[in-house]
């Protein structure tokens, strides 16, 4: 009976300790999966790129996300096999996550979009840098496709076209996007712009939406005051409606390829190039930069008037006096080559 007692007992205590160990390690496990180990304020990023490092990735969680125990990260991320399934893109560690929730994040892909905006911007090759500063393609993966005639004929472009596709606004993408998704992305944005509204009033100005960004750009070339942009874009329509070719002096500086022209010369205007307005009647090739939201709407809305002429108002407040005739032109532009030589700006 003492022999059962004793026996007894020590079922007990081994059944004690074995419960007591079981709670520790369970508490320790709990602790090492589901506490948070990430003291932030904020949301912050991680990125995964094409390489999929995995030390990278560990760096950017102490030295951006207050990791404070990345071993125990590790330890699971190894458990998981998550070093040989890293999947590119941008994740957001949320304050409090714990080790668990952000690794079941990270393997299945749930990234998080970024924000990507563009506007003011001249040249294509403008355009592919500022895009992939926030994305993880490189600008020459995004050059690639818009000097490939093939693929800008597939979305009924040309290379010379091309930056009619972009839209200046504010879009959210992934950050891993590549660089053909990210076009036909754009593309489906194009298409969104250009509502029945907006194709009927470029149809009664007998343009095509291609015409209309062209001409915006040439007239947010010509002006940097928004609210010229309908007397502008109706003076270069009557010079179109009459046959009288555009002279556009911006035309001539993306022909020159010197934007920072302030004085065009008889030199200029002789440059053999099909953009060159001076020699070549009607719209150029392709648009001189990428025109804003305002600048096609200023199109599409021009000011009826009877201008023909423009020329620099002689005070360099960016503005323009316009003229119907070109003896009165011809005084407006008097005017500013006069203060053009007192100023010696040659």
């Amino acid at each position: 009976m003492k022999k059962q007692n004793k026996l007894k007992r020590l079922y007990i205590i081994l059944f004690s300790i074995l419960i007591v160990s079981l709670v520790v390690i369970g508490f320790g496990a709990y602790r090492f999966l589901y506490v948070s180990n990430f003291k932030i304020n904020k949301t912050v990023y991680v990125y995964i790129g094409p390489e999929k490092n995995f030390t990278d990735l560990c760096r950017q969680l102490v030295d951006s996300a207050g990791c404070s125990n990345i071993s125990s990260f590790r330890r699971i991320a190894e458990a998981l096999r998550y070093r040989d399934n890293m999947k590119t893109g941008r994740y957001a560690v949320e304050p409090g996550m714990d080790n668990m929730a952000l690794l079941n994040m990270l393997r299945r892909g749930q990234q998080t979009a970024t924000r990507i905006t563009f506007n003011n911007i001249r040249f294509k090759y403008d355009l592919a840098q500022r895009l992939s500063e926030s994305l993880m393609i490189s600008g020459e993966d995004i050059l690639s496709l818009m000097n490939d005639p093939d693929y800008c004929d597939s979305l009924g472009f040309t290379t010379e076209t091309i930056a009619a596709l972009f839209i200046p606004n504010t879009y959210e993408v992934y950050w891993n996007i590549a660089a053909d998704k990210l076009l036909q992305r754009m593309y489906r944005e194009y298409n969104a712009f250009w509502t029945g509204e907006r194709l009927s009033k470029a149809k009664a100005i007998r343009l095509t939406p291609v015409e209309v960004a062209i001409l915006a750009s040439i007239v947010e070339e010509e002006t940097a005051v928004a609210d010229e942009y309908p007397v502008v874009a109706g003076l270069y329509l009557n010079r179109l409606k009459r046959g009288i070719p555009l002279q556009a002096d911006p035309t001539v500086k993306f022909a020159v390829g010197d934007f920072s022209l302030q004085r065009i010369l008889y030199q200029h205007l002789e440059i053999e190039s099909p953009y060159n307005t001076y020699k070549h009647a009607g719209l150029p090739p392709g648009p001189l930069r990428i025109p804003s939201i305002k600048g096609l709407d200023g199109v599409l809305n021009y000011m009826q008037h009877n201008y023909l002429y423009m020329c620099a108002k002689e005070d360099f407040s960016g503005r323009h006096n316009f003229a119907v005739t070109l003896a009165e032109h011809n005084r407006n532009a008097e005017r500013y080559k006069a203060e053009l030589n007192r100023r010696k700006i040659r």
